[in-house]
């Protein structure tokens, strides 16, 4: 795909590069891809596996169950990476790596390129972190059978982003760990009709006066923020 004009371009090396870019090409991603505000290219790490088998993994030094995909593999298909995208940044797809936030998209959102790489089986071996000084980046506590849906989670957040990819920007501003909210969960959200269900918007919001409604929407956040996300308000 072309890329240097594009203002953000991923580098994605996985064993099923079918699956990109699934959600990614559709709403506003796909919009944007459309358009070259942002990227991508799958690498299929199976192209440098060994053997006629094409194998990418073998067994953990130590014992242990299931697989490791093998250093010498992934660090080949790195360097192809990295030919296109010299210097670019390598995120790991790991459930041990950092926790994603919204902060972290908007730093990685600001990278020109960046190179993804989606770990299968056990997970893969340690020295292709240390040789690549690779950063691991964790969706949540709990494990996926791959990186790849890791990926399109965090690169969905980081594109929307990006400048050009929402009509409004300033609608950033108001979404639940914007800088602007100091890290809350976004007030509640109501639109017509005004009745249903036996359900009433709030009456504040029907009143027009912006003040009581901006001290609302603040009361609103910093509430729910406190009954589903306590450790934000420490």
């Amino acid at each position: 795909m072309q890329k240097k004009s594009a203002t953000f371009h991923v580098s994605i090396l996985s064993i099923f590069p079918e699956i990109f870019p699934g959600s990614l090409g559709y709403s506003l991603a796909g919009q944007a891809l459309a358009n070259n505000i942002w990227s991508y290219e799958t690498i299929n790490i199976r192209d440098f596996g060994i053997t006629k088998h094409k194998n990418v993994d073998d067994e953990p030094y130590g014992g242990g169950n299931g697989l490791v995909m093998r250093p010498d593999v992934l660090g080949d298909a790195i360097d192809y990476a990295l030919k296109s995208s010299p210097g670019a940044e390598i995120y790991y797809m790991s459930p041990r790596g950092k926790p994603i936030t919204q902060a972290l998209c908007k730093e990685i959102s600001l990278k020109k390129e960046i190179i993804i790489l989606c770990g299968r089986f056990e997970g893969i071996d340690e020295r292709v972190i240390e040789e690549y000084n690779a950063t691991e980046i964790s969706l949540g506590d709990f494990v996926l059978s791959g990186g790849e849906i890791a990926a399109i989670a965090m690169l969905d957040s980081c594109i929307r982003l990006l400048p050009g990819v929402l009509a409004n920007q300033s609608t950033l501003n108001d979404e639940s760990f914007a800088q602007s909210q100091e890290l809350l969960l976004e007030y509640p959200l109501y639109t017509r009709p005004a009745q249903w269900r036996g359900r009433s918007v709030p009456d504040v919001l029907l009143s027009g006066n912006h003040q009581k409604i901006k001290e609302w929407q603040e009361s609103e956040a910093k509430k729910i923020t406190a009954q589903r996300r306590p450790d934000l308000l420490n």
